[in-house]
């Protein structure tokens, strides 16, 4: 869908300079950008390859030169990649799912379906769900009995939402996310060499061989507002009480919220993070890529973790921790930088070794 260049400075605030009347139906960047594509060079390092392109507008940096970069027109903008996010906002038509329920649907009787839903083909609703208003369901999702979904939620291709979890309004799951599917609780009928490792740092005694019983899953999931959940990700329900998503969480693909975890709102966690069970997680965690956090801790609200981060112990509020065991950045630089030198300081340490002359038979 084409857009007048003067609209799009308006939604993103933006100040133009040129031709405001371009149309614009995509974003590229500049070696790639043709005609109708607002190319995106916020910065000169991007610029260089704007010739490559045919770009007629661009998002510059403040201070650039528009007209000797060759172009017709230019959006500056404060906050280029804020910019970006209501820019892509605009230009995506998002996916392609008819209005109305498919007639190879399979929505139980009982369930309910608000206004002008778009249910694609092989979509099955089970008993006393309800739709909200506006939802969008792609082919090959699945919302079982007595879930809940509220308005405007779009669910990709595949998700699978399980019995009685409640999701809240315009919440997005990525393709073949899990919603709701049994939590990683089992028992031995004795005490494990798992509980006896733990409880005595290492030593789990007599080895005896031992089978595990499951413990169901009871409580449900429940997921706030605004909430993103990314491709096979996965929420498991809680075991008694319900494992909570807060609002305005943005979880990415590949991740794993076990059983009773609790996020507040605003967390961000990237690809193959995992929370394990029973954690408690304040507002605006950030987990960077693989982050692994152990189960019955308290991770205080503003907490960073970098990327590779393995959580132990309770962490403080505004930390911002790395390393495996986590510690505070400044720290594990300093003990990153202290391990390079090792091998030299033991260098010198044996070549500094003065040698002690063997006691002589006669002594």
């Amino acid at each position: 869908m084409s857009q007048r260049l003067d609209d799009i400075a308006t939604a993103l605030s933006a100040r133009l300079e040129g031709d405001g009347s371009l149309t614009i139906t995509s974003a590229a960047e500049p070696a790639d950008a043709g005609p109708e594509d607002l190319a995106l060079a916020m910065q000169p390092a991007y610029a260089e390859r704007l010739p490559e392109g045919r770009a007629r507008a661009a998002i510059l940096w403040e201070g650039a030169d528009w007209r000797a970069l060759g172009l017709q027109a230019a959006l500056f903008v404060q906050r280029p990649r804020l910019a970006m996010a209501h820019l892509t906002q605009r230009l995506d038509p998002g996916p392609e799912i008819a209005s109305g329920i498919h007639p190879t649907a399979v929505v139980d009787p009982t369930a309910t379906i608000g206004a002008n839903p778009a249910i694609g083909p092989f979509v099955v609703i089970g008993r006393d769900a309800r739709i909200g208003d506006n939802a969008r369901i792609a082919s090959h999702a699945s919302v079982a009995e007595e879930a809940r979904i509220g308005d405007d939620a779009l669910l990709y291709n595949g998700v699978r939402v399980g019995a009685r979890v409640v999701i809240g309004d315009r919440v997005i799951l990525q393709p073949s996310a899990v919603i709701g599917a049994d939590g990683l609780s089992f028992v031995t009928p004795e005490t494990s060499g798992v509980e006896k490792a733990r409880s005595s740092l290492g030593d789990q005694g007599e080895i005896v061989r031992q089978s595990w019983t499951r413990i169901h899953s009871l409580g449900t999931v429940i997921i706030g507002n605004d909430v993103e959940i990314g491709a096979n990700s996965a929420v498991d329900r809680g075991t008694i009480r319900a494992t909570r998503i807060g609002n305005g969480c943005k979880i990415d693909n590949l991740c794993h919220i076990a059983h009773n975890v609790v996020m507040g709102d605003d967390c961000l966690a990237a690809a193959l993070t995992g929370i394990a069970g029973s954690t408690v997680l304040g507002d605006r965690v950030v987990c960077g890529g693989a982050t692994g956090i152990a189960d019955n801790l308290s991770i205080g609200s503003d907490v960073i973790f970098g990327g590779g981060t393995k959580v132990l112990s309770n962490v403080p509020a505004g930390r911002v921790m790395m390393g495996y065991p986590a510690v505070r950045m400044d720290q594990h630089v300093d003990m990153y930088k202290a391990l390079r030198r090792l091998p030299r300081v033991l260098r010198d340490l044996a070549s500094r070794q003065k040698p002690v002359p063997k006691s002589g038979a006669d002594d």
